[in-house]
């Protein structure tokens, strides 16, 4: 209580306590803040983005295509999203940018200013070539090479890993126009439906069955 008194005493003496008559107002709005605040958490499945798992890109369904396209790519069963797009330095490092990304990446879609392919920035390819490197350690280190092979380091080390290896991991054509949506349910949105054919087309499925069958 002694810090309250002291924190109410401070605010008294600069203007900003509320009067009497208004501290039943503020009361209201400080709930209807923090209840807007939880219900966007909620609606957001915000708790998703601190797993690993890659269906939490698509509650944003404009990186449809980066899902689909990289569950058909060779990385599927050795990476997920985070492990290549997040830094593995250090923890606090890792979920300070996944914050920032997805804070700029929740501002993007709100405003619907998604552009039609989507392209990794500065700072995003910069952490991308950083975990090529940290998994394909042996393939871009190889001391044989860089003791024949003139220009080896400088060739390695001025280019993207993605210069050459351009279908790695979204392939080459991934706009939100040329890339179909994935048949498969997704557990934050439909946590009760992990079936791969929705209710309404096996529903169908049945109907048109038993419909030849009479027939």
């Amino acid at each position: 209580m002694g810090l309250l008194t002291r924190v109410k005493g401070f605010l008294s003496r600069i203007g900003l306590e509320p009067g009497p008559r208004w501290k039943r107002v503020a009361i209201i709005m400080m709930a209807t803040v923090v209840g807007l605040g939880v219900y966007v958490l909620h609606i957001s499945h915000a708790t998703s983005y601190l797993t690993d798992d890659p269906q939490a890109c698509v509650n944003c369904h404009i990186m449809m295509p980066q899902y689909v396209t990289w569950q058909k790519s060779s990385h599927r069963e050795v990476a997920t999203c985070n492990g290549c797009h997040v830094p593995h330095n250090n923890i606090f490092n890792q979920y300070f940018f996944k914050a920032k990304d997805g804070l700029y990446h929740a501002t993007i879609f709100t405003l619907r200013a998604e552009p039609q392919v989507i392209r990794a920035l500065k700072p995003s390819q910069a952490v991308v070539q950083s975990n090529c490197i940290r998994c394909h350690k042996d393939q871009v280190a190889d001391h044989k090479l860089e003791a024949f092979v003139e220009g080896h380091i400088e060739n390695r080390t001025n280019r993207t890993c993605w210069d050459c290896h351009r279908g790695v991991a979204h392939g080459r054509v991934n706009s939100l126009s040329s890339v179909g949506s994935v048949i498969e349910p997704i557990e934050v949105h439909f946590p009760d439906q992990q079936d791969v054919v929705p209710d309404w087309l096996e529903e169908s499925m049945k109907e048109a069955q038993q419909k030849t069958e009479s027939e």
